[in-house]
């Protein structure tokens, strides 16, 4: 049985002897420093599970593995000019430390070198590997411009937000591991489940986050808890609360949004008292147990003997207990 840990392990190996590029220096350093700041590597390490599903050469999946985690990291790049956010992982962005013309210019290349790490998909499967790699690549854009879109709305409904994470942070979860499912030699109807399982999950892991930015532990979650009330950041649990709260409740929250000056403690707790009262907590963890059921019921129906997978739906369960 494949051990997660070990996986992750090669996976970091090979990513510390990668090279992007050397000159000129101030166009590659950037892209070296981004990716050194590790992050998560759960997108990369779905490949490797899933893969490991059909096949026990998991070293075919290694760099198209590696791939999604190259792309996943330009988005991220790109993303914090947009949003002018000045930390990623507790360190400076690329367009703080550098600038961002060089973190446009880094993060284009980036996508270049992620197309690099496809290009030992033997031929008969690379053409379909390109063609979904291309999809999601064309819908993670889509959901970043409809959440540009959202921050000058206050009109977003449920339904609205939820094709937004799908299309922004999902459906690159469906893709690792549909991925992972073609190199390893899956069916035609495997790799649908295993598309829909990451698109599922990736769905509750975007509301988990929602939810841990409100109720995580500090120590734990490793950023600010109440950054996104702070910020009125527009998550599931801001768009429940407006949704269901009556008028006198709305007009209070609707004070804390618009108020200029204030005392983040204060709002926090008077945010969080909100949503205490209209219960958006359980309304939230309901949700999100929701679509994480349904994307391990894509793993449980995979028609192949539950050993071959038990290792991916371990980790699975993992994303769903997460505290940070």
């Amino acid at each position: 049985m494949v051990n997660p840990e070990q996986l992750l392990q090669t996976l970091q190996a090979e990513f510390e002897k990668h090279s992007y590029g050397e000159n000129p220096a101030e166009l590659y350093e950037p892209i070296s420093y981004i990716m050194s700041l590790h992050g998560k590597r759960f997108r990369p390490l779905l490949t490797l599970l899933s893969a490991s599903i059909y096949s026990e050469n998991i070293s075919a999946a290694l760099k198209p593995a590696m791939a999604v985690e190259v792309f996943h990291n330009f988005t991220l790049m790109h993303d914090d000019i947009m949003d002018r956010a000045p930390l990623r992982r507790g360190k400076p962005t690329v367009h703080e430390k550098w600038n961002a013309n060089t973190a446009i210019l880094s993060g284009d290349v980036m996508l270049i070198r992620a197309y690099d790490l496809l290009l030992d998909i033997p031929k008969e499967k690379l053409r379909l590997v390109l063609e979904r790699f291309n999809q999601t690549a064309a819908e993670v854009c889509e959901g970043q411009q409809l959440d540009m879109n959202f921050e000058t709305r206050w009109n977003v409904t449920e339904g609205e937000y939820l094709e937004m994470i799908r299309l922004k942070t999902s459906v690159l979860l469906g893709f690792a591991l549909e991925l992972g499912g073609i190199i390893g030699g899956a069916d035609e109807e495997s790799v649908k489940l295993l598309y829909a399982a990451g698109e599922n999950m990736g769905i509750g892991f975007q509301l988990k986050d929602d939810l841990l930015d409100v109720y995580g532990d500090p120590s734990k979650f490793g950023k600010q808890v109440g950054g996104d009330i702070i910020a009125n950041k527009k998550t599931f649990l801001l768009i429940e609360a407006l949704s269901k709260a009556d008028e006198a409740t709305k007009s209070e929250l609707e004070k804390w949004i618009s108020e200029p000056v204030f005392d983040a403690e204060e709002k926090i707790n008077a945010v969080k008292a909100i949503y205490e009262s209209l219960s958006i907590r359980s309304l939230t963890e309901q949700k999100i147990s929701d679509y994480f059921g349904k994307g391990l019921e894509n793993l449980r129906n995979l028609n192949i003997e539950n050993s071959r997978k038990e290792p991916l739906l371990q980790f699975a369960q993992q994303l769903v207990e997460r505290e940070k």
